[in-house]
Parts: structure tokens; C-alpha cells; sequence
């Protein structure tokens, strides 16, 4: 551990400066700055779950289960706070939007790669969306990791086989069979229950985020294209049905 430099501020630790003037809108519009700030927060927060999934996910591979716990909790409440931030960004009217839209030019919130990062390191491993990124670039080169790195969902499963159940070929219908076991005896599996639930946090934030987002887009641009060639709304409205853990939602029934 280093020795903290003398006479080093506040404004020094954070940098500050280098914070502080990243926001440079490109129009004179006074409504840009808030768009530019909300997603420049958002990549902000990204970050800091990427740092506390990854961790989730090494933590459970050492089955240090309740360590683990406070990660995926911290992960739990950020994506609440990403999910509030889309009401400061609605206050932003249509008419707001469009009189700077355009200055967007092809650049749009879908090529964010740290998004993409988090998808891969919960389990929404889907190799097409590399190709969205530059061949060998930095982006690329951070999904293509994540691809190939267990994810949490993995970790999950690691953490079910060590217990000694059977995941089988690791079919849908074999995860959600050993699933079902640590529910009905969640006594006995308590760790693995408890491990479940953090799971489940997890994956309703983002489902509670992907809702808010649409909405958001509705509300600001309708069902107009994405600036950067994306379907906009209507392809929002396809990723809402998407779980990283669909197992642990269809279990309920069964219960």
C-alpha cells in the first residue's frame, strides 16, 4: 500500500479536471449537457459493476458464498440507480431532443461495449455482437474475454455441480431441475438458495432497466431508428423478454 503524496486534494484524488471536461456538447443547446452527463454516468456505473461482477463471479468459484453476496447486492442496487436515472433523462422533451439529434451523427448507446461486457459476464454470452466492434480493437478484444471467461451464470453452475448435483449436457431443463432441488430443500442448501435469490435480484434490475429504457425511448423519439441504425423502441421491446437466469424464474411454478 502506498504512502498518500502530501498536499494531494480532493479535486487530485478524483482528477477532477479530467472529469470535469469530458463534457463537451457539440451544439450550443442547453438540453445537450444533461444527455451527455446521463450517459457518461451510466458508463461510470457499468464500470463499477463490471469490477464488482467479476469479483461475484471468482468469490463463487472459491464457493465463499457470503462475500459473494455483498458484490452481487452492490450489482442489485446500481442497476437501480441506472433505472432511475431514466426519469431525470425523460424530463428531456421531444422537442429538446430533436433541436440537437442530429449532432449525434451515428453514434448511439447500442455500441456500448461496457453493456455488451456486463450481458456477457451475467451469461448473455451472444457471439454476434463482437462483430458490432472493430476488428482488434480494444472493445473487441474486451468481448471476446468475456466470452471465453466463465460467467456468472457459469460460476452459478460450478458452484451446483461442487454441491454434487447433476447438471447433466447443462440443458435448460437439467439446471432447472437442480434448481428446483435447493428450492424444495432450501434448509439444507441455504448457501446455494441464498445464492439463487442474489441471482434473481440481478436479473430483475436489468429486466427493470431494459422496461425503463423503452419507455424512455418511446417517450423522447417514439418508434423512430436509432441514431446509430438501431430499430430503436421496437428493438428495445424484443429484449425485454430476455433473462440470464430463465431456470430460477420458471421454477416458481413448480414449487
Amino acid at each position: 500500500m502506498t504512502a498518500t503524496p502530501a498536499g494531494m486534494t480532493y479535486a487530485d484524488y478524483l482528477k477532477l479536471d479530467t472529469l470535469l471536461s469530458a463534457q463537451q456538447p457539440l451544439s450550443d443547446l442547453h438540453d445537450e449537457m444533461l444527455f451527455v452527463i446521463i450517459h457518461q454516468t451510466k458508463e461510470l456505473w457499468m464500470k463499477q459493476m463490471l469490477h464488482e461482477v467479476q469479483l461475484a463471479i471468482s468469490l463463487i468459484g472459491e464457493d465463499r458464498f457470503a462475500e459473494a453476496y455483498k458484490a452481487m447486492a452492490r450489482i442489485s442496487r446500481i442497476q437501480s440507480v441506472m433505472t432511475l436515472s431514466w426519469d431525470v433523462l425523460s424530463t428531456l422533451t421531444p422537442v429538446d431532443y430533436l433541436k440537437f439529434r442530429d449532432v449525434l451523427g451515428t453514434s448511439s448507446g447500442f455500441q456500448s461495449s461496457q453493456f455488451r461486457e456486463i450481458e456477457f459476464r451475467l451469461g448473455l454470452k451472444e457471439p454476434n455482437f463482437i462483430n458490432h466492434y472493430a476488428e482488434g480493437s480494444e472493445d473487441q478484444a474486451k468481448l471476446r474475454r468475456a466470452l471465453a471467461e466463465p460467467s456468472l451464470r457459469e460460476a452459478a453452475h460450478g458452484a451446483l455441480q461442487r454441491a454434487g448435483f447433476d447438471l447433466g449436457d447443462g440443458s435448460t431443463e437439467a439446471v432447472a431441475a437442480a434448481w428446483l432441488q435447493v428450492y424444495r430443500d432450501a434448509d439444507r442448501w441455504f448457501d446455494l438458495y441464498e445464492l439463487a435469490e442474489k441471482l434473481v435480484d440481478i436479473d430483475d434490475a436489468l429486466a427493470a432497466w431494459r422496461h425503463k429504457h423503452v419507455l424512455t425511448v418511446e417517450r423522447i423519439i417514439g418508434n423512430r431508428p436509432g441514431t446509430g441504425g438501431s430499430a430503436g423502441a421496437p428493438y428495445l421491446r424484443k429484449t425485454l423478454e430476455k433473462r440470464v437466469f430463465p431456470e430460477l424464474w420458471s421454477l416458481r411454478t413448480e414449487l
